[in-house]
């Protein structure tokens, strides 16, 4: 996924507890059980914590939305497909997919040591938010993670030389241990993300690049594309000159996601949703952690000392300016994206929770 861009220095800040406690009490209000309130409530501050504003708490008020509708399921537990221990599906029955993608990886952690390699896939989930938000649960605990996800019943990304959608931006995240901090990767099959093209276009603003075709084909910056009628396509990673290539990887994420789960665009699903294929490797079970973040420490620092070419201060490695964003936020408070809050004051007023400070 592309990177958002957090909130300008003038934007008043908040404090991480202050806004987790804030969505909990909205969702909770709205009807989530148990602990499923403060579960997405955490995991979409975090996303903002990092940086991905678009994934953050952005979503609470269509969340909330789904909840009203019922779109979003509010109570219960997602169902045993199979169990063969390593390998476990789950039918998530519409519930929040934040949570269930989060009780998921809590399985795999727990029966990670017996297995060494333990394989999630969980279908008929609703949406999961900010993948990244997910993989320091597992580094921290020193597995390797790979996440990804589809909607089965949206289409937005065309077939690389197509015009038409087949694909949603499908995300690809992977946590990668090291001897400092963990590599954490969230890209996606295409260029950009609905989240992003549907933001710029409620605002009247235009795509830094040509990411987007036409319904004819032609490349444009314009967002409104996706909106018209007939609708245009976002642009697969690698654009028109080498788009095979996130061609490539959107029907790798739509097989591990709607193949394994065996749930998927052939059903012709309805309503905002997600297929999801979660997996965790020890690297213990392997060659040993030792000599895990030996190598994954060296190719690290090979990134961070490259010399970086002009116009640019540093080589960076994925997640170390959201790490960095993160720590400076739980210190300094997070300035969130304008119009987020405000997105929430209808619903805080209707529930009877408190503004945030």
């Amino acid at each position: 996924m592309t990177h958002d861009h957090a909130a300008g220095g003038n934007a008043p800040r908040h404090r991480p507890g202050d806004l987790v406690a804030f969505a909990s009490a909205l969702l909770a209000r709205a009807g989530l059980d148990g602990d499923k309130a403060a579960v997405v409530a955490e995991l979409l501050v975090d996303a903002d914590l990092m940086g991905h504003t678009t994934h953050g708490l952005q979503l609470c008020a269509p969340y909330l939305r789904e909840l009203e509708t019922g779109s979003m399921a509010r109570t219960g537990m997602p169902e045993v497909v199979s169990d063969r221990g390593g390998v476990l599906t789950l039918d998530g029955h519409r519930l929040p997919g934040v949570w269930l993608t989060a009780h998921a990886l809590d399985l795999a952690l727990e029966r990670l040591p017996r297995h060494g390699l333990v394989g999630v896939a969980i279908r008929n989930s609703h949406h999961i938010g900010c993948l990244a938000a997910f993989l320091r649960r597992a580094t921290e605990r020193g597995a390797m993670m790979l996440l990804f996800s589809s909607d089965p019943a949206a289409a937005s990304v065309a077939p690389f030389g197509g015009t038409r959608a087949v694909f949603t931006p499908d995300p690809v995240a992977v946590g990668i241990p090291t001897d400092g901090d963990p590599i954490l990767v969230d890209v996606s099959a295409s260029i950009t993300t609905n989240g992003l093209t549907g933001r710029l276009h409620r605002e009247g603003g235009r795509l830094p690049h040509p990411w987007l075709m036409d319904a004819q084909g032609n490349p444009t910056d314009d967002p409104g594309v996706l909106f018209a009628d007939p609708p245009g396509t976002i642009l697969p990673v690698g654009g028109l000159d080498h788009g095979h290539k996130g061609y490539g990887l959107a029907l790798t994420v739509e097989a591990v996601t709607q193949g394994l789960g065996g749930f998927g665009r052939a059903d012709a699903p309805k309503g905002w949703g997600a297929s999801v294929y979660l997996q965790l490797m020890d690297p213990e079970a392997f060659a040993g952690t030792p000599a895990f973040v030996r190598q994954t420490g060296w190719i690290a620092e090979a990134c961070r000392s490259n010399p970086p070419r002009p116009g640019v201060a540093a080589v960076r490695l994925p997640g170390q300016q959201g790490l960095a964003r993160r720590r400076e936020a739980m210190e300094h408070g997070v300035a969130l994206h304008p119009g987020i809050l405000e997105s929430l004051r209808d619903w805080a007023g209707r529930f009877g929770v408190d503004m945030p400070a």
